[in-house]
């Protein structure tokens, strides 16, 4: 075992020294990797922000049931009994019509439009919290409400989430086609890399085989390379998404400060970041690996 971490030990500082004796293609080859690996995975972590901006804004679903402009204060009474209640409400809140219109004075800064109007034109409402944040319960209890009598309209006002998680799961499906198609893209890379340097060490080869080399030994350098190159690619497209969603963040606060928000785009987790670094490092070797399996066998000892 330990003979086995000292060669491999040896193999990994031998490729280092490679890397240096050719810096700037080395170079370009890993920033080819990185900016390819830094798009899919970059378009993965928005989604992941732009899902958990949903959740928090979602966390506590509501439902807005407007009555009828005809409404007698008995309706009113009998409707809120009602809605207190149903099983499935949590509690309800109340907003009278003047109270609704002060709000909209103050939120949309209508005031002179407002002023102006001659009476009232917004409904007495209820606001229900149900008990469970379920999609497919929150439609029902929707439905439901809306057969009752003297309701002139109900609203899901967390509808527009149930959307966007459409939306993201058709961004997620888009994500993981281009990985796919940047995958064989990036694994063609290191196979043209691994192949050039096979040609240029063909001479070593042939020695090395000569004086008793097995395939293994020759092929472990190659394969070291590969796998180097593939990690130091994917920590070039972890830094890249940092330094985007850095400068994201800082035009971000001017946005969310016009909404009275906060929100920040937060960088891959520890196990997204770790999942990245493996895959880049496993599409790195598996290139290397077909590329050795291609040519090595092509050189023989003259």
């Amino acid at each position: 075992m330990k003979n086995w971490l000292i060669q491999h030990v040896r193999v990994l500082l031998f490729t280092l020294r490679r890397l240096r004796t050719a810096p700037l293609s080395s170079l370009l080859n890993i920033l080819v990797i990185g900016i390819a690996l830094s798009l899919p995975a970059g378009l993965y972590v928005l989604l992941h922000n732009i899902q958990s901006m949903a959740e928090q804004a979602a966390s506590t679903p509501q439902i807005s049931v407007f009555l009828s402009m005809d409404a007698s204060a008995d309706d009113i009474a009998r409707i809120g009994k009602q809605l207190n209640q149903h099983q499935a409400i949590g509690r309800i809140e109340f907003v009278p019509r003047d109270r609704a219109l002060v709000q909209l004075e103050q939120t949309t800064g209508l005031a002179d439009v407002i002023g102006g109007l001659t009476q009232n034109p917004l409904p007495d409402a209820y606001l229900v919290y149900p008990k469970k944040p379920d999609a497919k319960a929150l439609e029902a209890l929707r439905d439901e409400l809306q057969k009752w009598p003297k309701l002139e309209y109900v609203q899901l006002d967390s509808a527009w989430v149930h959307k966007l998680e459409a939306l993201l799961k058709f961004g997620r499906l888009a994500a993981l086609i281009l990985a796919v198609l940047l995958s064989f893209a990036l694994v063609t890379v290191t196979f043209n890399t691994i192949r050039l340097q096979i040609l240029t060490r063909r001479d070593e080869i042939e020695v090395s085989r000569l004086i008793g080399a097995t395939d293994s030994f020759i092929r472990r350098p190659f394969l070291h390379f590969g796998l180097l190159q593939g990690l130091l690619g994917g920590v070039t497209a972890w830094l890249i998404i940092a330094v985007s969603l850095l400068l994201l963040n800082s035009s971000l606060d001017g946005l969310t400060q016009l909404y009275a928000s906060s929100f920040t785009l937060r960088p891959p987790a520890m196990g997204d970041s770790l999942t990245l670094l493996l895959f880049s490092a496993c599409l790195g070797w598996l290139g290397a690996w077909l590329s050795v399996a291609q040519h090595l066998s092509q050189i023989e000892p003259r």
